[in-house]
Order: C-alpha cells, then sequence, then structure tokens
C-alpha cells in the first residue's frame, strides 16, 4: 500500500511530462526512440533550481578518446550535474559517448570535431533523467501517441494562461493553489485506473481556466484506457458546449 504522505516523488513528478514541441527524434545511433532537447531542459533546470552555476550546474569528471581499433574512435565523458534542494547540495553522474573518427559502409573516414561537446551534453541529459527531466520519455510511457497528447495538452493550457499582474498579490496567492491542483489532477489523469477519476476531475475544474487542458487530459486518458463511453464524461463535455 502507497504512503499518501511520501514525498520522495514530488520532485520527479513536477519535472517528468515533457514538451511535445521540445522532443526531437534519436539519429545518428543504431536505435530509434525520442529525445527531449537537451538546451530545453537547461531551462526546465533553471526554472527549478535557479540560474546556472548557481541552484544547479555540472562538473566535467572525467573525459577522454578510446581507440577502438584503426579506423575507429569514441569519445566519453562523464559528467556530474549538482543541484540545490531544500538547503542542501545534491548531485548525479552519468556518462555519454560520442564516436569521434569511424570509417561509414561507403568506405567514407568521418570525423566529429564536436564529439566531446556531444559527449558532455548526452551525459548531462542522462543526469538529468536520474532526478525526473523527461521521465515520461525515459520511463517509456512516451511512446504512447495517447499520453502525448495529455503531454500537449498539458502544456498548450499553459502558455494560454492570461498574464496575471504582478503588483496584485492577492490575485497571485488565490492562483497558486489551483495551479498546484492543476498538475496534481494531470498526474492523477494519468495514473487513473477508474472512470470516477477522470469525472472528478472535470467537474473539480469546470469553469475554470484549466477547464480545457483537463478535459483534453481526460479524453486523452480514456481512450487510453477504453473508457470510451464514460456518460459522466460526456455529459460534462455536452453541458459545456450548451453554455457556449
Amino acid at each position: 500500500m502507497t504512503n499518501s504522505n511520501n514525498t520522495n516523488m514530488d520532485l520527479w513528478n513536477s519535472l517528468s511530462i515533457t514538451d511535445p514541441s521540445k522532443v526531437k527524434p534519436i539519429t545518428g545511433k543504431s536505435y530509434k526512440g525520442s529525445s527531449p532537447q537537451p538546451y530545453w531542459l537547461v531551462q526546465r533546470a533553471t526554472e527549478t533550481f535557479g540560474p546556472c552555476g548557481l541552484g544547479w550546474g555540472i562538473e566535467i569528471v572525467q573525459q577522454g578518446f578510446q581507440q577502438c581499433n584503426a579506423e575507429t574512435m569514441m569519445h566519453y565523458a562523464t559528467v556530474r550535474v549538482w543541484y540545490m534542494q531544500d538547503g542542501k547540495k545534491c548531485s548525479v553522474e552519468h556518462m555519454g559517448g560520442t564516436m569521434a573518427m569511424y570509417k561509414t559502409n561507403t568506405g567514407k573516414m568521418i570525423y566529429d570535431e564536436d564529439a566531446p561537446k556531444k559527449s558532455v551534453t548526452d551525459a548531462m541529459v542522462k543526469a538529468l533523467s536520474f532526478i525526473g527531466f523527461a521521465g515520461d520519455i525515459f520511463s517509456g510511457i512516451w511512446d504512447d501517441w495517447k499520453y502525448q497528447e495529455m503531454a500537449a495538452a498539458h502544456y498548450n493550457e499553459q502558455k494560454q494562461q492570461p498574464t496575471q499582474n504582478l503588483n496584485n498579490q492577492n490575485s497571485v496567492q488565490q492562483q497558486k493553489p489551483l495551479a498546484q491542483r492543476y498538475k496534481d489532477a494531470l498526474l492523477a489523469i494519468k495514473d487513473a485506473k477508474k472512470p470516477q477519476t477522470l469525472d472528478k476531475a472535470i467537474n473539480t475544474f469546470k469553469g475554470t481556466q484549466y477547464e480545457s487542458g483537463i478535459s483534453k487530459a481526460c479524453r486523452a486518458r480514456a481512450d487510453q484506457m477504453g473508457w470510451n463511453e464514460a456518460p459522466p464524461i460526456n455529459q460534462v463535455q455536452q453541458q459545456n458546449q450548451m453554455q457556449h
């Protein structure tokens, strides 16, 4: 039984949803897949921990070149990502590697002068994933296009939020709880085991600025779980259409 007071996953959950517009296909590898844009992760880390070098940063622990054979050389790097959390300095290490010299199938020799930079970036992305950044991609749930719809709804709703008057402290304080509840609701929808969870989310955010994002996320989860005929969700959507 899960302890509802366990906060170990709080940071992970706040970082794990990836913006679909910041995802790119993996190229130059023997395998296929998706990868988050590294510089977007830098931005996300800055949003979460503060300016790079102050709230978080990276350190190159070790790097070098490994000669594999006369025509193949690899560059490797071990990177430490550190970040401040609850007043403590935390860190994660990971490795990255890039082919710096190799022969193609056509016999052409390739020399990659950016191999060291790519290795460091590769290691940084992998280290950040251990904290929770782009956790949906690295855990494999990203491959479901219905999940991607939910992630898109999450970020589209954030972009559509009206600009708040920063001088109106009362307005800001009233917004924070609802915004946090919205993030919590998206996580609950993603893991929903019964339609009632979706119904509750829709009813909770009905009439708020988050209504559209919640509705799209619920629809994606309902399709994913085969709850297409869930009456309460359809009824709420019909009511919304009549009101507008």
